[in-house]
């Protein structure tokens, strides 16, 4: 049963047909005008309108154009995206001489945090078949092209056309969005009072902030900045959201499946021997451990009913990105079946974690509705990507902001527990803000 507003685009009648060739790396480089098809090389094929990306350590996918397009929201988004994904997938043609997880008919997907029903904007789930998706993994780099009716021709370098590059941000100025900062506070502290009086364990809470620059923005250019600053991340778009998150909700691959829990932060000084000190200091917080133990358990319980067999580590390490570091967790299974549940199926199993909702899950989520005071959309939400076998790789749409024009609205959340300090907090999720700030100022 439809639990929500769903539409779906399709180019035409009739079945998709997607082919992917492999391609030599050094001639598609030298076709872009860059000296190495890393993940930069990768964003200098894609266009200004409608691009597609999920890029990590000089890897990843990127594409554009729209074979095929489902757009759904409210409680059944996932069950509906992944019944028509199946459907799709199911009368589709793929011919795919590489046969690595992205090559083929691929979907890029982006899904809203809350269950509310949208009839549109950014609180809705979408998922996207682009016509057009380079790959790369490792050495091999590949062209897959979709269309609907007849087989594309076969591809080389040559069929991908170099982009211009963006320009930047021009007259960039940042407001407070739903909350300021006090009056943020004032709702964390409320939210320590009610973890006190033994409501719930954990909430997480967000706020946000607004950019706006003089022109529209072209959003190819803070996925330059953050693919240079933050290799590490995975940098995504999808519709308008856009970011770097440091945590995979889950990936699937052949049956492994894995999950990156973060929760626990601490800001970088930018001097090496006071950041290992607090690094130390991270790891040995009362506060931080038991948020990052109420994020691990959540996603460990909901894994465990698709899983043969886990593995859950005992402590966490922790993660230095080039603002912050984190309390890390891997966790780790293999599927009952590999056929039987897909990605897309795994991240609704997960969504919302604790590390993004809290801990219970039921009560943190409406205590978000009541006191956070705005709608966050697909932040927080899982982004990423999923082929026809049922493989992808889903993160958290953390480190993230949506560009709408010459107005962008950039995202931070917090995990608040019994010992959170309010100002703290502020000065943590000011913390969050930086890569996307930084990014769309110029350099």
């Amino acid at each position: 049963m439809t639990t929500g507003a769903t539409s779906e685009r399709q180019a035409s009648a009739g079945p998709l047909v997607a082919r992917t060739v492999a391609v030599d790396a050094d001639a598609l480089a030298a076709r872009l005008g860059t000296d190495v098809l890393d993940a930069l090389g990768l964003l200098s094929a894609v266009p200004a309108e409608g691009p597609l990306t999920w890029l990590h350590k000089g890897e990843g996918l990127v594409g554009w154009g729209v074979a095929a397009e489902l757009r759904t929201s409210g409680p059944g988004r996932f069950v509906e995206a992944d019944a028509w994904w199946s459907q799709v997938t199911a009368r589709a043609v793929v011919r795919d001489e590489v046969g690595l997880p992205g090559s083929g008919l691929v979907a890029f997907g982006s899904f809203a945090f809350g269950d509310a029903v949208h009839d549109d904007g950014p609180g809705r789930s979408v998922l996207v078949v682009p016509e057009v998706v380079v790959g790369r993994r490792g050495d091999t780099v590949w062209v897959t092209t979709t269309t609907r009716g007849g087989l594309p021709p076969v591809l080389g370098a040559d069929a991908v056309e170099p982009a211009p590059a963006p320009p930047a941000p021009v007259g960039v100025s940042f407001a407070d969005g739903a909350l300021d900062g006090e009056r943020w506070m004032s709702v964390v502290a409320d939210a320590v009072r009610r973890i006190a009086g033994g409501d719930l364990e954990k909430v997480v809470l967000a706020r946000d902030l607004v950019a706006t620059a003089d022109r529209d923005v072209d959003v190819r250019w803070p996925l330059r900045r953050l693919v240079e600053d933050y290799p590490t991340c995975w940098t995504f778009h999808v519709e308008g959201l856009f970011g770097a998150t440091p945590e995979m909700l889950v990936r699937r691959e052949r049956g492994l499946v894995t999950s990156r829990v973060l929760a626990g932060t601490i800001r970088r000084t930018g001097h090496d021997d006071r950041d290992l000190a607090l690094a130390a200091t991270l790891a040995r917080s009362s506060k931080d451990l038991e948020e990052h133990e109420y994020a691990v358990r959540s996603v460990a319980e909901a894994l465990e009913p698709h899983c043969s067999s886990m593995n859950v580590p005992e402590s966490p390490f922790v993660l230095h990105l080039p603002n912050v570091m984190h309390l890390a967790t891997d966790v780790a299974g293999v599927v009952h079946d590999a056929e039987s549940v897909s990605s897309l199926q795994l991240a609704a199993a997960l969504h919302p974690s604790a590390a993004v909702g809290g801990t219970p899950t039921a009560v943190a989520t409406a205590l978000i509705g009541q006191i956070e005071q705005m709608d966050r959309g697909r932040y927080a939400g899982p982004v990423g990507w999923m082929d026809a076998r049922g493989d992808g790789e889903w993160g958290i749409a953390l480190r993230s902001a949506v560009v709408d024009g010459p107005q962008v609205r950039l995202f931070a959340g917090c995990g608040i527990v019994a010992d959170s300090d309010p100002a703290a907090e502020l000065a943590e999720s000011q913390a969050k803000f930086v890569p996307v700030r930084d990014a769309l100022g110029g350099r």
